[in-house]
């Protein structure tokens, strides 16, 4: 009937207002959000993506200084909730230049890149969900990255996954709590790693005490060239192994004969070169027999023992699922 119809017809009308009032308030948030770091450059990046159903490299390029907080956050809570998990890696790329302010790149998702030439505030990556940062200073910057703090303290506290390349010393707590992420430094405060769970953390320079403090998952890699890591090491959870020792790794129920831990540092740091133009990491890649001696694998007990019985019962036969449930019976018995 024709009643029928236009109740149809109002009802569409209405969905259709609603939805473009929606659209415009989150766009409207995010430039209103962001206006101190070029809100408007935000709107089009953002509007410009959106249109996209299988976006390609986006690049836009920004001046921050330490006053923008939480910079690329919104940003990230919309591409997230427009694209999920489904994006590549760095099909969003901003370019920053200047001094990050706190929580730079917090909570940024998967597909999101933010390049910092400058420094940043506290708090980088916080919550980092599959992001990726990379920091290194100014070209006119003359002095040694590895001896200079560029990040703030709690760098990626609470990092789930992602990445973040840091030419230079992130401050105290950093990594704390991270438990997926891959971060790669030229060194940290103290109280580093601590309360780790997850993820991989790669260090190329000088720790400060207490490291490893609560660590129960994840692996680190330090470089030891003055051979004093132990005295900073917390080993309450944890234990210093060689970069060499098989015995941290198991395949097919065996010991390995070659471990793979010097394959994935290679790689890490090869990334770090690329990413950040590391002079550091170039100097340890051109003389890595002499470099990989002198760093020390450092893996929790329990996480080493817990993982190794769910590689032997994935190799009985059972699902991951089911190797996990009864490792955990097996190694809490």
């Amino acid at each position: 009937s024709l009643f029928l119809i236009c109740v149809i017809y109002f009802v569409f009308v209405v969905f259709m207002i609603s939805k473009f009032v929606k659209n415009q308030r989150r766009l409207l948030k995010l430039y209103y959000a962001d206006k101190e770091t070029g809100g408007r450059n935000w709107y089009y990046f953002l509007e410009k993506a959106s249109k996209k159903k299988n976006p390609s490299q986006t690049v836009m390029n920004i001046k921050i200084s330490s006053t923008d907080r939480t910079v690329g956050t919104i940003l990230g809570s919309e591409i997230q909730e427009k694209f999920g998990n489904s994006l590549e890696e760095d099909t969003f790329i901003v370019n920053c230049k200047g001094g990050g302010g706190q929580s730079f790149g917090a909570f940024i998702p998967k597909g999101l890149t933010l390049r910092l030439e400058g420094d940043s505030n506290d708090a980088l990556g916080k919550g980092l969900s599959g992001g990726k940062i990379t920091v290194f200073p100014p070209k006119e910057f003359t002095g040694k990255p590895e001896e200079n703090i560029i990040v703030g303290n709690v760098a990626l506290f609470g990092a789930t996954s992602g990445e973040a390349f840091i030419n230079g010393i992130a401050g105290e707590r950093f990594c704390v709590r991270n438990s997926g992420a891959t971060v790669v430094s030229e060194g940290c405060g103290d109280h580093g790693l601590e309360y780790m769970t997850g993820g991989i953390a790669v260090i190329l320079g000088s720790t400060g005490k207490n490291l490893c403090a609560g660590m129960s998952g994840g692996i680190a890699y330090i470089l030891d060239e003055n051979h004093d890591l132990y005295k900073r090491l917390n080993k309450d959870l944890v234990e210093m192994y060689e970069l060499s020792d098989e015995t941290t790794v198991i395949r097919n129920g065996k010991i390995a004969s070659e471990s793979p831990d010097e394959a994935t540092l290679h790689k890490l740091i090869e990334k770090h070169v690329k990413e950040t133009g590391s002079a550091k990491g170039k100097e340890i890649l051109s003389e890595w027999e002499k470099y990989k001696k002198l760093f020390k694998k450092i893996i929790p007990n329990d996480y080493l023992k817990i993982m190794t019985e769910i590689t032997v019962q994935e190799n009985h036969g059972l699902s991951h699922d089911e190797a996990v449930l009864s490792a955990f019976k097996i190694c809490t018995a």
